[in-house]
């Protein structure tokens, strides 16, 4: 029984593994230290590149939170169960990206700041970025977002950065050490 199991669970890492590359062009596995066994890490797995439009503000889109880490998708449920509960509506304008999702996000910054320095203000490369991580979201409209910086702390939810009054991150900690000191930008200057 225990090696059908773990034949099974070595056949589902691939099958995941071969869906990974074929959407990233690369998948990068970490050994389990408990089982021994090969997982596939969140960072290569893509997040949905749009979404439908936002109902609230036809601007922005509404992607689903697939790919954040599995206690973060938790902690987003809380959040959008609290936000129901106010009668808030939440629209993800970008959620969890892959390594190649968030270069492409870097360069196109890039092309329009001029600079990696100032495109680096807005958007982080992708071994900074909390969105490959999957622990940040990109919150629309801005009314929402300002409910979320009002109200998140109490789930995990907090606003990192002064200049993007959308993006939030997730951390337990945050539920009772409060969220830290907003940085300046992305780049912390």
């Amino acid at each position: 029984m225990r090696t059908q199991i773990g034949l099974l669970l070595a056949l589902m890492l691939a099958v995941a593994a071969v869906a990974t590359l074929g959407a990233t062009g690369q998948v990068t596995f970490v050994n389990d230290p408990i089982t021994g066994q090969p997982l596939a890490l969140v960072e290569g797995i893509p997040g949905p590149e749009k979404g439908p439009p936002c109902q609230l503000d036809q601007r922005y889109v509404d992607e689903q939170p697939e790919g954040l880490r599995e206690d973060v998708a938790a902690a987003w449920q809380r959040l959008r169960d609290k936000a129901a509960a106010a009668n808030v509506k939440l629209c993800v304008q970008d959620g969890k990206r892959s390594v190649g999702q968030q270069e492409r996000e870097f360069a196109d910054a890039v092309r329009r700041f001029g600079t990696r320095e100032l495109a680096a203000k807005y958007v982080l490369p992708p071994e900074k970025s909390m969105h490959v991580k999957g622990i940040a979201v990109d919150i629309q409209p801005i009314a929402s977002a300002v409910w979320v910086e009002r109200n998140g702390r109490e789930v995990g939810w907090c606003r990192r950065y002064a200049n993007e009054q959308w993006h939030f991150e997730y951390d337990p900690g945050y539920v009772t050490a409060g969220c830290p000191a907003l940085l300046p930008s992305a780049t912390g200057s």
